[in-house]
């Protein structure tokens, strides 16, 4: 990363901080917007872009990658599940709850194109059974040993787990994954969370309920949220583990009303926004 770049990189983050520190919360109200094939935004609302001052702007910027073999999520790979709905969904969620300054569209970009040092937040959805490249390895690690913060989500179970965890060995060797304490601040820095949120697909939600089930495979019981830090201790990478928020985020205005009161308010938007007001003030 050039000195101008990551200079740039961190005004916008002070500038972000200022806007989240000082953000007004509104009253959650969940949106039916209309969803059609033709409009790009699946129905989320629109609002302008702050042209005059982009560096104060924060984007959600989702990873693509290109391991998973098979047609994927409606025909591409594993990393475009819950695009763009999600993406967008919770952009417009951190627009509206905070005084953060929102792009409405997000990025979609790979882990290798120099712009990625221009985003201080990348989003990386079902790594089960992702592969890094030698060349996605090392930019990643460049990546996140600069400044940059990585989020991980979506994916269940142990044989899952162990196919990721390699990969994080891959990016870093001697650096140690660990579970996050609910005492930590990614916790409590914004919404306080008392237990760790597990956010399950609409269908096992319905399904669950009943047997108090929220969990999609029988070896995920238990939501996991882990970390890796750098040498000065910044938290760098956040690992979402047995859960999906990103469902909750995309799945707000179409899974019923229930869904989102038992899972989009109350966990899946806290835990989220959360996060990011973390990877910005730190």
């Amino acid at each position: 990363m050039n000195a101008g770049r990551k200079n740039s990189r961190r005004l916008g983050r002070g500038m972000m901080v200022v806007a989240l520190v000082t953000m007004t919360l509104v009253g959650w109200s969940q949106h039916r917007w209309s969803r059609g094939e033709v409009d790009p935004r699946a129905g989320v609302p629109e609002w302008d872009r702050d042209e005059e001052l982009p560096n104060d702007t924060f984007t959600f910027a989702r990873i693509q990658y290109d391991s998973w073999g098979g047609s994927g999520w409606r025909g591409r790979g594993k990393w475009s599940i819950d695009w763009p709905e999600s993406d967008l969904n919770m952009s417009f969620r951190l627009q509206q709850l905070t005084a953060l300054k929102v792009d409405p569209e997000g990025t979609v970009l790979n882990l290798t194109e120099d712009k990625l040092f221009e985003y201080p937040f990348i989003y990386i959805i079902e790594p089960g059974e992702l592969y890094f490249s030698k060349d996605e390895v090392k930019a990643l690690r460049k990546y996140l040993l600069t400044g940059g913060f990585l989020m991980v989500d979506d994916f269940w179970g142990e044989k899952e787990w162990a196919n990721f965890a390699r990969e994080m060995k891959r990016v870093f060797p001697s650096r140690e994954i660990v579970e996050l304490p609910i005492e930590h601040e990614i916790f409590q820095c914004v919404f306080p969370i008392e237990e760790k949120p597990q956010v399950p697909n609409p269908r096992t939600a319905v399904e669950g309920a009943p047997h108090g089930i929220t969990w999609e495979r029988w070896d995920a019981q238990t939501p996991h949220y882990r970390g890796i830090y750098d040498d000065e201790g910044r938290l760098m990478v956040v690992i979402c583990h047995n859960t999906d928020l990103g469902d909750g985020w995309e799945e707000e205005s179409r899974a019923g009303q229930w869904y989102f009161k038992e899972f989009s308010e109350p966990k899946a938007y806290p835990m989220g926004i959360n996060i990011i007001f973390y990877s910005m003030t730190h």
